[in-house]
């Protein structure tokens, strides 16, 4: 009886012991500091460059560099907050020949697959999420974390016919590209 009592102890302590190596290997959660943050475009129309900006964004990071398998993140884009500086174009892009935001108002990018690259890069194999239609994208970035601190930058691009961003007309290349230029420039702090 002792013997099976000590057994059981000792199996307790063991699972205990393996959930909290398993939770203290978890990966960070991150707060994006969005003041310090941005998420752009760049594109042209009609020959002439422009860049433009989503206003409301946010993202649930879980990232460890140790723990890659782990990892995870999680964007959500409010797709009626972008911005160009070009008051038509600012009104157009919400609508059903663009974004379509009444109908998808939110585009998601949601990774849980990464890849070191060495030197502080990485890619994170995704899912975007745009107009309702869902393509796999690989993302690359640097990284450099400081103590708490995390500063990370990305691009890539992506083809906006893909996803049906540009309707009717807007459907040729000839006024705007089907590649769109995204860039992410991300300040977070570690959650305690």
């Amino acid at each position: 009886m002792k013997r099976l009592a000590a057994a059981a102890i000792t199996a307790a302590v063991l699972a205990l012991s393996a959930g909290a190596a398993i939770s203290a290997s978890a990966p960070a959660a991150w707060t994006v500091d969005k003041a310090a943050s941005s998420l752009r475009f760049t594109s042209s129309m009609a020959g002439e460059s422009f860049t433009g900006a989503f206003r409301r964004w946010d993202a649930a990071i879980h990232f460890d560099p140790a723990n890659l398998a782990a990892s995870s993140v999680a964007a959500d884009i409010d797709v009626a907050s972008a911005v160009t500086g070009n008051p038509d174009r600012d009104q157009a892009l919400p609508t059903a020949t663009f974004f379509d935001a009444p109908a998808h108002p939110h585009a998601t990018f949601v990774a849980h697959g990464f890849t070191a690259l060495g030197g502080g890069r990485y890619q994170a194999a995704g899912i975007l999420t745009l107009r309702g239609v869902a393509k796999p994208l690989t993302l690359p970035f640097t990284l450099a974390i400081t103590g708490a601190q995390a500063r990370m930058t990305g691009a890539v691009s992506i083809n906006r016919l893909a996803f049906g961003v540009g309707q009717g007309e807007w459907q040729a290349t000839d006024a705007i590209p089907a590649t769109v230029s995204v860039s992410i420039a991300l300040s977070a702090r570690r959650v305690p």
